[in-house]
């Protein structure tokens, strides 16, 4: 992985397994099984992404198999009742269906997850046409980056910025992920930006600043 993954598109699968509005429920679930994800994207036409069906929505038959009556009578939204005797991937599917653009930010991408509270979104084009799925697994990659990778970009794209040699010498330094600046500096109002910085680097697990005040050099006279 070279440089950091900053979109949907670093780090998607862009091999996806996905149904048409017509596959059986059995087919759904053993699809599920063979490929071990949480849902599937359900297609029509070109590829246009119509709905989503999840590992939730199967379970609807399962919940309501043994409730009497009065089970079927208390408050409970009508499509949960409806997925409960659905039995083709469009009457399961959960539409419109919450997807994301393969340019989208990784934050932006791990936010919508959280908030639509999903584990995997599909990826698509400005027409809705599926171009891959983005995973919970797949927000993680970006920890898979070495530490010697976090420390190149770190010193290229904070410290040589903020504090450029030879007038001040901040040294990086990478372990499991958290990344250690040292040195002396001339402006500390520039060290919250560097941790806010570096904190930012894709991979970044935490970071620890150690930057003190003065030059590294004599001023000249």
């Amino acid at each position: 992985m070279n440089g950091s993954p900053h979109t949907v598109s670093d780090v998607m699968t862009h091999t996806v397994v996905a149904v048409g509005r017509d596959a059986p429920f059995k087919d759904i679930v053993q699809l599920i099984a063979q490929w071990e994800v949480s849902a599937l994207p359900v297609l029509e036409g070109e590829g246009r992404v119509v709905g989503v069906v999840s590992e939730a929505d199967l379970l609807s038959k399962e919940e309501f198999r043994d409730s009497g009556p009065d089970r079927f009578t208390q408050a409970r939204r009508l499509s949960d009742l409806a997925k409960a005797g659905a039995v083709t991937a469009g009457e399961l599917m959960s539409t419109p269906a919450v997807t994301v653009h393969a340019d989208a930010s990784l934050a932006e991408a791990a936010r919508i997850m959280a908030q639509r509270k999903v584990k995997r979104l599909p990826v698509v084009n400005d027409q809705g046409l599926l171009e891959g799925v983005i995973s919970r697994v797949d927000l993680l990659k970006v920890f898979l980056r070495t530490d010697e990778e976090l420390a190149e970009e770190v010193d290229r794209e904070v410290v040589s910025r903020l504090f450029p040699a030879p007038l001040e010498t901040v040294r990086v330094e990478v372990s499991d992920g958290v990344v250690t600046l040292t040195g002396r500096v001339r402006d500390t109002s520039l060290v919250p930006v560097a941790a806010r910085a570096a904190r930012a680097v894709e991979g970044v697990v935490d970071v620890e600043c150690h930057l003190t005040s003065g030059s590294s050099r004599s001023e000249p006279v």
